[in-house]
């Protein structure tokens, strides 16, 4: 214990004798305002301090005089001090703001100053992801750029997202942007994590990726910037680049919170005795005896009577997050370590998403010329999802059902008794085996040299490993598995794909006035996925689950499939300035697909573009208002190719023909070939403005821009006498056009400081043509029709209800057994075009709005005063219709299901309402306006408050900086539409059937508490 306090002594008195030799100071603006936040860094030394709420910092000599600290901070010049003597006075470091113009942003192949940029480029700022709980870097797009419209497809944890930049192009091609992560380009083709067993929403193949190892986002919008890409930048392109090492400052940094979520809203039902009397008005509706008698309608009223389903089945679920990261280097390496666990339940019992993953990125300069560097990350999630039909079985499960029978052999009620033989969801929920299993291992390694003077030369080589697995089991004792004796289904699916880039660059400023960068590269890329499912049914026991197929006495059909694709490219680029002013972008690439027709592989992508620095010509600059002042246009043309492999080839599928008693397999052509079909092309144009006011205390981007896609790779009906259903043909052509808006506000500085970014962008999409005769793609009851968007609806119109006393012989109806309390709708037309007295599907369907928004918006402002934050995102869309078709099942009336307590104000003789039909045995939903909803809202999106201590009280334990915080996402919605959420699209990224809201997971609203510990 003595040698204990002797060496905790020493230990002390050399603290405090090194502890003296310090230097300190303040950091301050060029208007003497305090600068907090600002690393102080010992050159040559992994020695550094941050400022204080006041400026202040200390940072400790470590070494003998002369010395230098360079100071630094985002938006400001960095600034060397030279150290010749310890001095006992504080000294002042004064940084210059930074012209927005030399901000560096992230570009296909390479970075460009935003004064060189010709194209239109978004960038995010990742300071504003800080404690916000996300499960994939996509979702932190929405709000944060104009033009980018992010919608969530399902709040099943981990589940997948759409995105789309500037509108949607294809119509059965892929509208999803391509996704650039440490320089890999990725599409993220959700379909290769799902193996085709678990049912229910899609994991996201984004999921597996740490969005806390993200350093920058920037999104690349028109063509100038994304035809370096070619055939994959028609949707537009995200560049994610992660984390790295810095020399000299090495840091360790944990970040973690947890919070709890409960979901948005419930739905308004019946209880028990609302439903029992509409069960008996729609049995006396059809003449039948009614099912309760008034005793036991009356004790269904008592409280506590009755299921409420939605109440079992949504619960108040965890969320958690920690990564701890660390990263540093000397002058040679730079190294950035990352691990990451998060784990989120579900709204719903027994649904989850849980993530481990690990990154490295290393860099070695290996000698003045040769550099080599590494950017790996691997991780493995799994995810327990909701089944398909859980939410609508909850909605439409009658509330006289109970959830439990203590009877049954798994101690749930089995199903409904009620004509409809719905499955009992929270069974369902805690039974059921749905699960998705995913690990990803995805990086790159590179060797750069330069061979001259701006001359460099650069080969990366990479891999994108996906292995996804799913289990599925339904057990006998549940309604889906009881018809099967049980059912057990295993499948795995594991994509590997590769790339190799080669490219040459070279920049160069020649006599202050011209400055060169290009590129020219070589770049391939491929990609396998390999598919088995294996099931079996009926098993003696449901103790081993999927894990013993081989008990199941039903073997079902076992599938596998394989697929390839590749792509080769050349690519070029010319930036040219001359005197800071005058910029010149041209842009190529060739690109040769293995998915299109043998006769029209290779594809051709131009594109050009101009800008002009008016705010460094001498009739601009003198006119101290204004700082920066850019005008830029741009053209040119991209592709995309995203279709399944071999679609352009003949193919054969497997048959089995019974000859006599004997059962006899073989092959029969099932598709066309199709030489020729080519690239899906689209053509765009943009103009933009920007704009910098008062020392770039305002920043105003404007861009307007339209979009022509041509050649659509559309999935084509064949006549008949062909022997084929259908077939992709290069047919058609959709246009977007629309403004975007960016306005970025410095409006107080100093103690209290305030920013506030703003997005705003409209989209109008229309489809020009569908190929020769066809004039519409009807898919449901969403149709793209020439000269309409693609994603409208196609409904009847509603016309009131038929009262008692209205001439209904003589009036259009839509069965003939429509009477006095039935839906009226209106008589558009006949087979001649004319109305005819009839309602029918095929000529009195209307187009009645559609799911694509007219416009949309992001408001942020960031506070920050005496060492707190505060970040406020709001977000919303507007113009955009949702087809509500839980709604459309609720208001059916029949008493098979539960309904809306709309139906209370169901039409009855007297209560002759003129809005909800009467209760009606007719289980048929008739799609009608009715149930289209304005899906506009407004939401609160983020909210987070946060703290961090001084850096004289953390320096004092040998901590850089401790920020506690608190946030709370989707906190509240201003919206008209009655669902569960106005955000929502059932068919996740389909663009044709999108914004019907059939039972999707809805989504929640989170609140939670982290902190950020930097050592």
């Amino acid at each position: 214990m003595k040698q204990f306090y002797l060496i905790a002594g020493l230990v002390l008195v050399m603290g405090l004798a090194q502890a003296q030799d310090l230097v300190s100071g303040f950091v301050k603006d060029d208007s003497g305002q305090s600068l907090p936040g600002a690393t102080i860094v010992q050159k040559g030394t992994s020695k550094y301090a941050v400022s204080d709420p006041d400026g202040k910092f200390e940072i400790p000599a470590g070494k003998e005089v002369p010395f230098t600290i360079q100071v630094s901070l985002t938006g400001y010049q960095q600034q060397e001090v030279e150290i010749y003597e310890l001095a006992a006075e504080p000294i002042d470091v004064v940084l210059k703001t930074a012209n927005v113009l030399d901000q560096v942003v992230v570009i296909g192949y390479g970075t460009q100053k935003k004064g060189d940029l010709t194209g239109s480029v978004s960038s995010i700022s990742t300071g504003d992801l800080k404690g916000v709980p996300i499960s994939s870097l996509d979702r932190a797009l929405q709000g944060r750029a104009a033009g980018v419209q992010v919608t969530q497809s399902s709040g099943q944890p981990g589940s997948s997202v759409s995105i789309k930049i500037r509108g949607g192009n294809s119509i059965n091609g892929a509208n999803e942007p391509l996704y650039v992560i440490d320089g890999f380009p990725v599409y993220n083709n959700n379909s290769y994590a799902d193996a085709g067993v678990t049912n229910g929403p899609t994991i996201n193949a984004l999921s597996t990726l740490n969005p806390s190892d993200i350093e920058s986002i920037d999104i690349l919008k028109d063509a100038s910037a994304t035809a370096i890409y070619g055939s994959r930048g028609a949707n537009g392109v995200v560049i994610i680049t992660t984390k790295k090492g810095n020399a000299g400052k090495n840091v360790i940094t944990y970040d973690g919170y947890y919070g709890v979520q409960k979901v948005l809203k419930t739905l308004p039902l019946l209880n028990a005795q609302q439903w029992a009397l509409l069960k008996n008005d729609a049995l006396a509706d059809s003449k039948k005896a009614p099912a309760f008698s008034q005793a036991e309608i009356d004790s269904l009223g008592q409280p506590g009577v009755g299921t409420d389903w939605q109440d079992a089945a949504f619960r108040q679920a965890a969320i958690q997050n920690h990564s701890l990261s660390f990263s540093g280097g000397d002058d040679k390496t730079r190294f950035a370590v990352s691990g990451n666990y998060f784990k989120q339940d579900g709204i719903l019992q027994n649904s989850d998403f849980e993530r481990y993953s690990f990154r490295i990125n290393l860099d070695r300069d290996m000698n003045k010329r040769f550099k080599l560097g590494i950017n790996f990350s691997g991780s493995k999630s799994s995810a327990n999802v909701a089944p398909e039909n859980v939410v609508p079985n909850l909605l439409q499960m009658p509330p006289t059902m109970p959830i439990y029978d203590p009877n049954s052999a798994n101690g749930f009620t089995l199903r409904s008794i009620y004509d409809s033989p719905l499955a009992n969801p929270i069974a369902t929920l805690y039974l059921q085996v749905n699960e998705t299993h995913i690990f990803r291992g995805f990086g790159n390694a590179y060797g750069e040299y330069q061979i001259a003077d701006g001359l460099k030369a650069k080969v990366s080589i990479g891999t994108d490993i996906l292995l996804n697995k799913q289990n599925r089991y339904l057990p006998s004792t549940l309604q889906e598995g009881a018809g099967l004796g049980g059912q057990g289904i295993v499948g795995n699916k594991n994509t590997i794909g590769w790339l190799n880039e080669n490219t040459l660059s070279y920049n160069k400023t020649f006599n202050q006035d011209h400055a060169l960068d290009a590129v020219i590269g070589i770049t391939q890329q491929a990609s396998t996925t390999e598919n088995t499912v294996a099931r079996s049914a009926t098993f003696v026991t449901d103790a081993f689950e999927y894990h013993n197929l081989g008990g199941g006495t039903t073997f079902q059909n076992a599938s596998s499939n394989y697929f390839k694709w590749t792509l080769l490219s050349y690519l070029g680029r010319v930036n040219y300035t001359f005197r800071q002013k005058y910029n010149l972008t041209v842009t190529a690439r060739a690109d040769g697909s293995s998915r299109l027709g043998n006769d029209n592989k290779w594809g051709f992508f131009p594109s050009a573009a101009l800008s002009w620095n008016l705010g460094r010509e001498d009739f601009i600059k003198n006119i101290g208002e204004i700082s920066n002042l850019k005008f830029r246009i741009s053209g040119g043309i991209t592709g995309n190719q995203e279709i399944a492999p071999y679609t352009s080839l003949a193919q054969e599928a497997y048959y089995s023909y019974l000859f006599g008693r004997k059962l006899v397999a073989g092959y029969a052509p099932n598709g066309i070939a199709n030489p020729n079909l080519g690239w899906e092309q689209t053509a765009q144009y943009d103009a933009g403005l920007d704009l910098g006011f008062f020392k770039n205390r305002i920043n105003v981007t404007l861009d307007a821009y339209y979009k022509k896609t041509s050649d659509l790779l559309l999935d084509v009906p064949l006549p008949y006498t062909s022997g084929y259903a259908n077939a992709f043909q290069n047919y058609g052509a959709v246009e977007n056009k629309g403004i975007e808006l960016s306005v970025n506000t410095v409006n107080s500085e100093g103690e209290l400081g305030w920013t506030t970014d703003f997005v705003f962008s409209t989209n109008k999409n229309k489809v020009l043509s569908l190929g020769p005769g066809v004039s519409q793609v009807i898919s449901g009851n969403s149709i793209a029709q020439v000269g309409s968007p693609i994603g409208s609806f196609l409904v009847l119109k509603a016309d009131g209800i038929f009262q008692t006393g209205d001439d209904i012989a003589n009036l259009p109806k839509f069965l003939a057994s429509d009477r006095a309390g039935s839906q009226r709708y209106v008589d558009i037309s006949g087979p001649n075009g004319v109305p005819d007295g009839t309602i029918t599907q095929a000529h009195d369907r209307v187009i009645v709005g559609n799911a694509q928004p007219k416009f949309l918006f992001g408001l942020t402002n960031n506070f920050n005063y005496k060492g707190f934050d505060l970040n406020v995102l709001l977000q919303g869309q507007s113009g955009n219709k949702v087809y509500n078709a839980n709604q459309a099942n609720l208001e059916l009336g029949t008493g098979y299901i539960n309904g809306s307590t709309t139906m209370l104000d169901r039409w009855t003789p007297t209560n002759p309402s003129n809005v909800i039909h009467r209760a009606i045995e007719n289980p048929a939903v008739t799609v009608s306006d009715r149930f289209i909803e304005d899906g506009s809202y407004l939401r609160l999106k983020n909210l987070s408050l946060g703290y961090s201590l001084p850096a004289v009280l953390t320096g004092k334990i040998g901590i850089s900086q401790l920020r506690i915080y608190v946030t709370a996402q989707n906190l509240v919605t201003w919206t008209k539409y009655t669902g569960y959420d106005p955000e929502v699209s059932r068919n996740e990224q389909a663009t044709l059937t999108q914004g019907v809201d059939n039972g999707v997971y809805p989504a929640s609203k989170t609140f939670l508490g982290g902190l950020t510990l930097t050592f």
